[in-house]
């Protein structure tokens, strides 16, 4: 599980990297500036206790799989924001100034699609990961 557990951190990092660098190149950044923090990599590691989860949804079609998924990835979005906010009187990530469609500045609405993709990649992640031997 541990190990798990850290692939999933560093996935993640790699896909907010190059969400927030598209991101950047989106608005003519050439640079193609990108940025995460560092309470991400517990958070995207946490992604292993959803496995079971997609053991038990695996029969649903797809289409159904992927709107679970948003509906567990924006409550653990808020949940966590919430919780860093509560310990450093702010959230790292904020949306308020950034979209009209965020709730209390810890999620973003319009990023629904991207996270109903996001969970299905997340199940073909996890299937590659049930053949390799860890």
């Amino acid at each position: 599980m541990a190990k798990r557990f850290v692939i999933y951190g560093l996935l993640g990092w790699t896909m907010e990297i190059l969400w927030t660098g598209l991101g950047s190149l989106l608005k003519g950044n050439l640079m193609l500036s990108s940025f995460t923090y560092l309470w991400m990599f517990p958070i995207y590691g946490l992604a292993v206790f959803l496995e079971p989860v997609h053991d038990e949804i695996d029969n649903l079609p797809w289409y159904l799989r992927g709107g679970i998924w948003v509906i567990i990835i924006l409550s653990l979005e808020y949940l966590t924001g919430w919780i860093l906010m509560s310990f450093l009187g702010r959230c790292p990530w904020d949306y308020r100034q950034v979209t009209p469609y965020h709730l209390q500045g810890l999620i973003r609405l319009d990023y629904i699609p991207a996270w109903f993709l996001a969970g299905l990649v997340f199940e073909k992640i996890h299937r590659t990961l049930d053949k390799l031997v860890l």
